[in-house]
């Protein structure tokens, strides 16, 4: 009410937020007909997740261009020649735009927001992460044109499909990717066409087997999150049960992003993990109430494995309560994990994932490896370094460290761009550090 000066100035709102925010707000959270609350924290959560994720992948892009010098209208996207990350993202981009024109046409708005949102965060948090690499490359070789022209692509038909809905930010994207360097292209981004769907380039299996891989991926941080084992320390193996076995290219990308030395895909866990049964009591209660405390009894005293894999075949617990049949499926229960020591589980009703705890002395010693270039790439940027200086760095006053530094020299130094790479030298900038209990001097210097 504003006789009571509860209302918010949308002027006031505005001058905080932006246009592009607040209207994202309305967008992605509840159909323009029905009343909505406004909350400034929620309109800051919508332009940090969505608008802020949209920017700096477009800032990651341009930082890069720049670098290269790279002109997107030199150059065509052919599809035939593109890994499969690539394809991924392309098909990923034009179901999408499929989605988004369906939605609006039928005036789903939200669901047209929610669509873009969750693109450009796999765009950025996985295609982007994952292709760093590409990007860095020296040279102009075919896949860093790949990279760059998927990414670009990507870019400038999100902007557009996107446009409606947070016009100025999207405006601006506009004029610096394509403008910038075509001329002839249409003067402002809301004077485009709405993208068209390639329907070639969509690839519902790829999309799929990536789902999985995201999946498998997920599960296994909380693995280790729950073990308290760092991403950067490298672990020897992980088992994954799942209906489905997915090719070595989809194995390496998780091996990889999980910094896991091997991943096995079984049918069989039980070596690792035992089952434990609860009813549910949502679904339990109304049909079986009078029999829940037997139900309970009876799921307390099963060996886990044998009856998991009773549930995996026959889909579903069958048994006698007191003279009444009881059929539970995996709805109908609460389903848990006992862990064995030495391995972390993680499961939901279609996949099982298990992480190998142990760790070897060549295991923790390349956690060292990645910790130390991990703490120079902080004090570089730290330094205002740019990222294409070179440096030199020292380990002081740690014995241990120092050894593994040098046994493992070519490969710090490349990472971290560092044409020396000694210990006991002094130079311009040096901080202490405590790498995985190990206390240690860390200087570095520009070249």
């Amino acid at each position: 009410s504003k006789s009571k000066g509860n209302a918010v100035d949308p002027f006031d709102a505005l001058q905080t937020h932006g246009a592009d925010a607040i209207r994202w707000y309305f967008y992605e959270n509840s159909a323009p007909w029905l009343p909505n609350r406004f909350h400034g924290k929620a309109v800051q959560e919508g332009q940090r997740k969505f608008m802020s994720t949209l920017w700096n992948t477009y800032a990651f892009y341009v930082l890069y261009a720049e670098i290269d010098q790279f002109d997107a209208t030199k150059y065509t996207l052919d599809y035939e020649k593109l890994p499969v990350m690539d394809k991924w993202l392309l098909s990923k981009l034009n179901t999408l735009v499929k989605t988004v024109d369906e939605n609006l046409g039928n005036y789903r708005i939200p669901e047209a927001a929610r669509a873009l949102d969750s693109f450009v965060d796999e765009m950025s948090n996985w295609y982007v992460r994952r292709s760093r690499d590409r990007f860095w490359a020296k040279g102009m070789e075919q896949d860093k044109i790949n990279a760059y022209m998927t990414l670009y692509t990507a870019l400038v038909t999100v902007a557009k499909t996107a446009a409606p809905m947070i016009p100025f930010m999207t405006e601006e994207i506009y004029q610096n990717l394509v403008r910038s360097i075509d001329k002839n292209a249409p003067e402002g981004i809301h004077l485009c066409d709405f993208p068209t769907v390639d329907t070639a380039m969509i690839d519902e299996k790829l999309e799929e087997d990536m789902k999985e891989v995201l999946e498998i991926v997920v599960m296994g941080r909380a693995c280790r999150n729950t073990a308290n084992i760092k991403n950067r320390q490298p672990i020897g193996t992980m088992f994954v049960k799942a209906d489905k076995q997915l090719s070595d290219f989809y194995q390496e990308i998780i091996e990889d992003e999980l910094n896991v030395k091997k991943v096995v895909f079984t049918d069989d866990v039980r070596d690792f993990t035992a089952y434990t049964f609860k009813p549910q009591l949502r679904t339990v209660g109304p049909k079986y109430g009078k029999q829940l405390g037997g139900i309970k009894k009876h799921l307390d005293e099963l060996d886990g494995n044998a009856a998991m894999d009773e549930l995996e075949s026959v889909g579903a617990l069958k048994f006698d309560v007191n003279g009444t049949e009881v059929e539970l499926t995996k709805e109908d229960l609460l389903i848990d994990m006992a862990q064995k020591p030495g391995y972390v589980s993680e499961a939901d009703n279609y996949m099982t994932v298990v992480l190998v705890t142990n760790l070897s002395e060549e295991l923790l010693e390349e956690g060292f490896v990645y910790e130390v270039i991990s703490k120079i790439q902080t004090m570089r940027k730290e330094s205002g370094f740019e990222v294409t200086d070179h440096i030199r760095v020292s380990i002081n006053g740690n014995d241990k460290l120092s050894e593994i530094a040098q046994k493992n020299k070519e490969a710090i130094s490349g990472k971290v761009l560092a044409d020396e790479l000694t210990s006991g030298m002094e130079y311009g900038v040096s901080k202490e550090w405590n790498i995985n209990g190990e206390n240690a001097v860390i200087a570095v210097e520009r070249v």
